[in-house]
């Protein structure tokens, strides 16, 4: 089996410190807590960048400014969000893909995100695959339905996507796929046998689910952006706390944990 890739999901878009009082907001905080979970085992730090007052941003110069400073502290994967917040401009969400990183996330399609929609037309999912191609960023394909994974073999054939594909199964989202065991297994049966994947429970999926892709050989992505508490009324202390555990459940299962330049073979990034 494969070594585990932990990816840390150090902020999303919509946590605020009112309900996660150690959520990371400045580039500062953000890198120092990608370094933190590094060191914990996580081998990429999935991005969404934020202003002063914690707003969320897609400005380029404050990715920028965060990828800088995340490289000056380690090697982890720097891995910025193209989804944003929902209420985000294709034009704004595309924006740190310039900075050509590693990696990016790329959705797949128009689903419920609570009471809102995360709105990817057919024309914003081949505009952000083809720019991610010019600048030589490795998508990480984020599904939040099973129909995102058949949007993107249709990529595939049109020449925007290239195999073999690495997916995140977004599960527990209120208004898109649920988060039991079923649905991975479901979602894992329905993507080509060549391909890698990530599980990232949303809330309290996502120990479970995490476990599941421990014993089943897919990869996890744990943290605040999917997450905020640790045990159930207790809030996580850091991302660093949600990466260990994971780390030590990997451990106790006899899977080792991948670091980032062996992320970087598996994942088939070249750059």
């Amino acid at each position: 089996m494969e070594k585990l890739i932990i990816t840390a999901c150090l902020t999303g878009a919509e946590v605020t410190r009112e309900v996660q009082p150690n959520l990371p907001i400045s580039p500062e905080e953000i890198a120092e807590e990608a370094y933190k979970a590094w060191q914990a085992g996580a081998s990429i730090a999935h991005v969404h960048a934020r202003k002063p007052d914690g707003t969320p941003t897609q400005d380029i110069e404050t990715y920028r400014e965060i990828k800088k400073r995340i490289e000056e502290k380690c090697d982890i994967i720097f891995q910025p969000s193209t989804g944003g917040a929902v209420w985000h401009s294709k034009e704004e969400r595309i924006q740190p893909v310039y900075l050509q990183p590693e990696m990016a996330s790329l959705s797949t399609g128009t689903c419920n995100f609570g009471s809102d929609v995360f709105m990817n037309t057919e024309e914003y999912m081949e505009t952000f695959a083809k720019i991610m191609q010019e600048n030589g960023v490795k998508p990480e394909i984020e599904i939040f339905e099973k129909g995102m994974i058949d949007n993107a073999m249709r990529l595939v054939k049109k020449g925007l996507l290239s195999m073999p594909i690495h997916f995140d199964f977004v599960m527990g989202v209120p208004g898109a796929i649920p988060g039991e065991a079923r649905d991975l297994m479901y979602l894992v049966s329905s993507i080509p046998s060549n391909c890698t994947w990530t599980v990232a429970g949303i809330g309290r999926y996502e120990l479970p689910l995490a476990v599941m892709a421990i014993v089943m050989g897919g990869h996890v992505r744990v943290g605040f952006e999917d997450n905020i508490y640790y045990s159930k009324g207790v809030v996580a202390e850091s991302n660093a706390q949600l990466v260990a555990r994971i780390a030590r459940i990997a451990k106790e299962c006899g899977r080792e944990i991948a670091t980032p330049a062996e992320a970087r073979k598996i994942l088939n990034i070249t750059k």
